[in-house]
């Protein structure tokens, strides 16, 4: 193992100090700044940047199982981490000179909300771009910023992605919510700001796998569609707390005397079942992971594109990965007792966590089966359909 990818390995110890800090982050409304330290000291971030900037260039799916493992500890955590791992290969399907830049001193810590919630005037080398945009996970530990705007004169917009100093932007604080607080996902405004023609690339590029990046490096790492990308990445927090409840509830089940029975709880039936359902699930999802993951693969190895059938699939599939955990830890849950809902207890933090995290747009389960049945007919869809 080389030294770079020694420092991209996240181990137990990481893990567990995610969880240590879970009631920390939570209290502060974003990552502690002993993980960011314990995040920058593992090299995690440079997980998917270019051989070329000296990163290890992975293969996308090596992103997939430790943020899975990380929301064992934290699922605000594992989300965060995860997603600024994420806009570091985002970033790499830019053209060459942004690359350059934003490379240069790292970690690249950049949030990338994605609604196209800015507007880009055309000016002489670039664009003016004015927008305030939501849900910027990990923009209180930010150096970039990675934003949608609708680019273009009036009568010929197109949606692009832009690459921005963090100095750029405004913070705004609106990040008081039930669920996945660690996250830190502010507000962040732009107000005409000048961002050069080179620190833009079109989104239906990167939708398709066809950006500049993608025929920079070479590797099939950057020819993956991005929301298949982002839909299986941020599910595996939902995934990864959903394991781990099922752990805690086993081992309450060899704690627990039922009040007004007398009984371990262990040696009830129903708990048995509960959780051998609960392994069986799981281990259905992983599955389908597995097998998610690896069709994409085998396209980008082949250099082939990913066609809309497929990439509306992966979307299905994570968002039935998320539905499912959800409907998990909610079961468990239910069986759990009502000590469980002290705040001391991480079973709740897991449950509000995921409750939040299955909000987020790309999982919305009847557009995902509506788009994958669809194109499964060979039915036309809106061609802003986000697959």
């Amino acid at each position: 193992m080389t030294t770079t990818e020694a420092r991209c390995v996240i181990t137990d110890e990481f893990v567990a100090a995610l969880a240590a800090r879970a009631e920390e982050a939570e209290t502060l409304r974003r990552l502690p700044d002993a993980t960011v330290a314990d995040l920058t000291a593992t090299g995690f971030t440079d997980l998917l940047v270019p051989a070329a900037y000296g990163g290890r260039q992975a293969p996308f799916p090596a992103l997939l199982d430790p943020v899975r493992r990380m929301a064992h500890g934290c699922t605000s955590s594992a989300w965060t981490i995860g997603f600024l791992t994420l806009h570091n290969w985002m970033l790499a399907l830019f053209g060459e000179q942004a690359q350059q830049e934003a490379f240069t001193d790292r970690p690249f810590l950049a949030p990338a909300p994605l609604a196209p919630t800015g507007r880009g005037v055309p000016v002489d080398g670039g664009i003016r771009l004015t927008g305030r945009w939501s849900w910027a996970t990990g923009v209180m530990h930010a150096n970039w910023i990675i934003v949608s705007a609708l680019c273009g004169p009036d009568d010929g917009l197109f949606p692009a992605l832009a690459l921005l100093p963090a100095a750029d932007i405004t913070v705004e604080d609106v990040w008081h919510t039930d669920g996945m607080r660690a996250t830190g996902s502010n507000d962040a405004v732009i107000t005409d700001v000048f961002v050069p023609e080179h620190r833009l690339v079109r989104i239906t590029d990167i939708y398709a796998g066809t950006a500049p990046g993608a025929g920079l490096h070479d590797s099939p790492t950057y020819r993956w569609p991005m929301v298949p990308a982002l839909a299986l990445l941020s599910a595996m927090p939902a995934l990864g707390s959903a394991e781990r409840v099922t752990e805690i509830y086993a081992q309450r089940l060899a704690e627990r005397v039922l009040a007004y029975e007398g009984v371990m709880q262990k040696d009830k039936p129903i708990a048995q079942a509960r959780l051998a359902g609960a392994h069986v699930r799981l281990r259905a999802l992983r599955g389908l992971l597995a097998d998610t993951v690896g069709e994409i693969e085998t396209i980008v190895a082949a250099g082939d594109s990913v066609d809309k059938p497929v990439r509306a699939q992966a979307r299905l599939a994570a968002a039935h990965i998320v539905a499912e955990s959800k409907a998990v830890i909610a079961d468990l849950m239910g069986a759990g007792g009502a000590s469980i809902h002290f705040l001391s207890s991480p079973m709740q933090r897991f449950k509000r966590d995921v409750d939040v995290l299955s909000g987020h747009v790309v999982f919305d389960y009847d557009t995902a089966r509506e788009l994958a049945g669809a194109l499964s007919l060979g039915m036309k869809i809106p061609r802003t359909s986000m697959i």
